[in-house]
C-alpha cells in the first residue's frame, strides 16, 4: 500500500512539473516528487536500502538547496520566475549566477556528473517497477529542468552550452 501511495503522489508532482507556467511552481512540484519517490528506494528497508536512501535524500536536499538559492537570485534580479521573464532576460551576465544553480538541482536529478553517485545506489534496492520509474520519469524529469532554463534563459550562451557539453560528456562516459 506505501508503495502505490507514494507512486501516485509522486506521479501527480511530475505532471505538476511539466503542466507549470514558471519556476517556482516547477520546484515546488520537483521536490514533491522527489521526497515522494524516496521510499521507492527505500522500500525493502534493509540495510543498502537505506544506505542508498541516506545517498538519494542527501543529493535531492543539496540540489534543492542551491536551486532555491539560484530561483531567489533570479527573481531579485528580473522580478518573475515565469518562463517569458527568463525568455526575456536572455543575454544578460547577471543571470548567469542563478542559472548555474538552478541547474545544479535539476543536473542532480538528472543524474548529471558528477550529482550522479545516487544512481548506481538507488536501482539496485529498489524495486523493479521503482527502477524503472526513477530512471524513466525522475531522470527525465531533471532533463526537463535542464532544457527550460538552457533553452530559456542561456540560450545563445557558447561558453554555458559548452561548459553543459562538457558535463554532458563526462556522464555518457564516466556515468555509464
Amino acid at each position: 500500500t506505501r508503495y502505490f501511495l507514494f507512486n501516485q503522489i509522486t506521479l501527480f508532482a511530475t505532471l505538476g512539473v511539466f503542466m507549470s507556467d514558471d519556476l517556482m511552481t516547477t520546484f515546488v512540484f520537483f521536490e514533491i516528487m522527489s521526497l515522494a519517490s524516496y521510499p521507492w528506494v527505500v522500500h525493502d528497508e534493509n540495510e543498502g536500502a537505506m544506505r542508498a536512501g541516506k545517498t538519494y535524500l542527501a543529493i535531492a536536499v543539496f540540489g534543492s538547496m542551491v536551486t532555491l538559492m539560484g530561483l531567489f537570485i533570479a527573481y531579485n534580479r528580473i522580478g518573475s520566475l515565469s518562463f517569458d521573464a527568463f525568455s526575456a532576460a536572455r543575454g544578460r551576465n547577471d543571470m548567469i549566477l542563478p542559472a548555474a544553480l538552478i541547474l545544479v538541482g535539476f543536473a542532480a536529478k538528472a543524474g548529471l556528473f558528477p550529482l550522479h553517485i545516487w544512481l548506481p545506489k538507488a536501482h539496485p534496492v529498489a524495486p523493479a517497477p521503482a527502477s524503472a520509474l526513477l530512471s524513466g520519469i525522475l531522470t527525465k524529469s531533471g532533463v526537463f529542468g535542464l532544457i527550460v532554463v538552457c533553452s530559456r534563459l542561456m540560450a545563445g550562451d557558447a561558453a554555458f552550452g559548452n561548459l553543459l557539453m562538457v558535463f554532458a560528456c563526462i556522464t555518457m562516459f564516466l556515468g555509464a
